[in-house]
């Protein structure tokens, strides 16, 4: 979500600018500009014998009159003088938008050597695969929840007072990108009002309202893999209605880097299944989750973000280019 509002920022001022060069291109047409002092605007034209075929901006459509009324030295000029100035508008336009978006890479944090966060937002994993830094962007999945009916009827049996007992999985038996490292770096920079968030009480009804939360709102959970798939956590649910929830939860530290949370486990990570996991209250988390594994020996992770040298001469205070690693 945080993505969609950057870039609808940089549409904020690309279009009308664009807008703005259309409009004049428009309001400043071409001119056929005859010897009485009078003109005829148009957008293209053409001498065929002893007459002048051009094309109406006001009209829109094709018209003709003789060439010997038009006045072609003036003419030659004031398209001359318009074409440098419409190229002029461009090129400080093209400058304008070089600008701004310098100031955005400026903006985002440096992770590693010539590497840096996107300016997207959303969720990445800084990572290193044979010496080469990298950011893996983690997919957000939805957890699904087993209410695990068959134990919950027979507790219910021997004791009507008792709670039910569901499970918070997801698919699979491996995340699809791999930490080479067992103490990965997760940055995370996303919007307060993420359409997705789903509390578990309402994972049926899909509607959230999110409150602001502070840095540790982000945690890092090990799942527990079970057949086929994996187990971020339980819900225990009282007979009155209270939800607790149980995870296996990992010490990490929080940092604020810009607009980005810089999530760190606080020990290596051994190898296994984890989550990055948002918590919606200081007892609730989102259904949705990040997930990923962590195994050295994995091999490289497809898609990544990796920094490289532009190709040709560059200067040496430019910032070099993030280009995807191409997918195995």
């Amino acid at each position: 979500m945080m993505r969609f509002f950057r870039y609808a920022r940089l549409l904020l001022f690309a279009v009308p600018a664009l807008m703005a060069v259309l409009a004049a291109a428009q309001q400043n047409p071409r001119r056929l500009i005859l010897k009485d002092g009078s003109y005829q605007a148009v957008t293209q034209y053409e001498v065929v014998g002893d007459r002048v075929r051009y094309y109406s901006a006001e009209r829109y459509g094709w018209e003709e009159l003789p060439k010997d009324l038009i006045d072609w030295p003036t003419t030659e000029k004031y398209n001359k003088d318009r074409d440098f100035q419409r190229s002029a508008d461009e090129a400080a336009l093209a400058k304008e938008d070089e600008a701004n978006h310098r100031v955005e890479v400026a903006e985002s944090p440096l992770v590693a050597p010539a590497l840096r966060l996107p300016d997207g937002g959303g969720v990445f994993l800084l990572d290193r695969f044979r010496d080469e830094p990298s950011l893996v962007e983690l997919v957000q999945s939805g957890g699904e929840l087993n209410k695990q009916m068959g134990r919950n009827i027979l507790r219910a049996a021997l004791n009507p007072l008792a709670s039910s007992k569901q499970t918070i999985e997801l698919q699979g038996i491996h995340a699809k990108f791999q930490s080479h490292l067992t103490r990965p770096e997760i940055y995370v920079d996303i919007d307060n009002t993420d359409e997705n968030a789903v509390l578990p009480e309402d994972a049926g009804k899909a509607k959230n309202k999110k409150p602001q939360l502070p840095l540790d709102r982000f945690r890092i959970v090990r799942m527990e893999r079970r057949k086929d798939l994996r187990v971020v956590g339980n819900l225990n649910i009282k007979v009155y209605g209270k939800v607790t929830q149980k995870a296996n939860w990992i010490r990490t530290t929080s940092t604020k880097i810009g607009e980005w949370a810089k999530v760190v486990p606080v020990e290596d990570l051994a190898p296994g299944e984890y989550a990055v996991v948002e918590m919606l209250n200081d007892k609730q988390m989102n259904l949705y989750v990040w997930d990923f594994g962590v195994d050295p020996k994995a091999p490289a992770n497809p898609g990544t973000w990796t920094p490289r040298q532009p190709a040709g001469d560059r200067k040496s205070d430019e910032e070099p280019t993030l280009q995807k690693r191409p997918k195995n």
